[in-house]
């Protein structure tokens, strides 16, 4: 009998990363492809099914292939559509699940690409054996994943838990959603960003930033210069950790989670970014809350983490 193995394809606002996946979470094979690239979707299309059916091709027959899980942003998981995603090329509605199952002939579940995160980290990560925890994923954006009682919760429509789409500031940054203030425009790797640059342009302190021109600063610069104790990239991380320790305090009061997972380009960062964080999320508690929330890192293999996200749809699919 051959072994059951699944395709997850988890796909951002500057890549894609797809790849074979067993059901013990060892990655078969990888590859990744530009989304940017495309303003096309079909076009996007076109090239991502000729790289999976290549590594299709690759296994010679030797793997029963089960299905494909799709992780992507304002992913509904209800009508296996992309809709509004502010930071793809393809605007409107895009029905994904439907033009990828037309041309790889394999059911195809698709959701948000932090509840893909969620899943993976409920299947193979750090909230293995836990029925109530949210999951975070600090990249371009903010995303996030809630489970509650060990089943992901979708809403009525399929849009619960834009918890990077809350307000912080009613009158505070432009969000690519169109809104002003969102979480998202603060913590997340681009909100770092905006945040030295603003630092930046208000302080006269010295900081190894100043030499990156100002549209060329990426949080790895800034997590770079934080390790040489650079007082700007400091700052900016204690700023952002405030903000999201705030939000992540409000999520804590209306959902009791066992644990907090951050997972992403921005919480590689490690204690920069979880010890302010942890901090005020402790501080904006309700007492009988406090010191009962574990913020956890990803246990995901860094690498593969988004594509076994993706991947684990497939397992716990229930609409198959």
């Amino acid at each position: 009998m051959k072994k059951k193995v699944a395709i997850g394809i988890d796909i951002g606002g500057t890549n894609t990363d797809f790849g074979i996946v067993d059901k013990e979470g060892n990655c078969l094979s990888k590859f990744r492809i530009r989304t940017d690239k495309y303003e096309d979707v079909l076009l996007y299309l076109d090239e991502l099914t000729k790289n999976l059916k290549q590594q299709i091709k690759e296994l010679k027959g030797k793997y029963d292939i089960t299905g494909i899980g799709v992780g992507a942003p304002n992913g509904n998981y209800f009508k296996g559509t992309i809709e509004f995603a502010p930071n793809l090329k393809w605007k409107g509605i895009v029905h994904l699940a439907d033009l990828i199952e037309k041309r790889m002939h394999l059911p195809v579940v698709l959701t948000n690409d932090a509840n893909a995160a969620a899943i993976g980290e409920m299947i193979y990560g750090a909230a293995k054996g836990m029925k109530d925890f949210i999951v975070i994923t600090l990249g371009t954006g903010l995303g996030s994943g809630i489970v509650v009682d060990g089943k992901l919760l979708y809403g009525h429509d399929g849009y619960a838990g834009e918890l990077g789409h809350t307000t912080v500031e009613p009158e505070g940054r432009l969000c690519g959603c169109g809104k002003k203030g969102c979480l998202e425009a603060y913590a997340s790797a681009t909100g770092i960003t905006r945040t030295v640059i603003e630092m930046l342009k208000e302080s006269d302190k010295p900081s190894i930033l100043r030499s990156i021109k100002k549209n060329n600063i990426s949080s790895k610069d800034i997590f770079l210069a934080a390790q040489k104790k650079d007082e700007i990239a400091l700052a900016a991380f204690e700023y952002t950790g405030y903000i999201l320790g705030i939000k992540l305090a409000d999520a804590i009061t209306f959902s009791s989670p066992e644990a907090i997972i951050l997972s992403g380009g921005l919480a590689n960062a490690g204690h920069f970014i979880f010890t302010p964080t942890k901090k005020y999320m402790e501080k904006y508690l309700l007492p009988f809350f406090q010191k009962k929330v574990k913020l956890l890192p990803s246990k995901l293999t860094k690498d593969n983490a988004a594509v076994l996200g993706a991947a684990a749809l497939v397992w716990t699919n229930k609409k198959r």
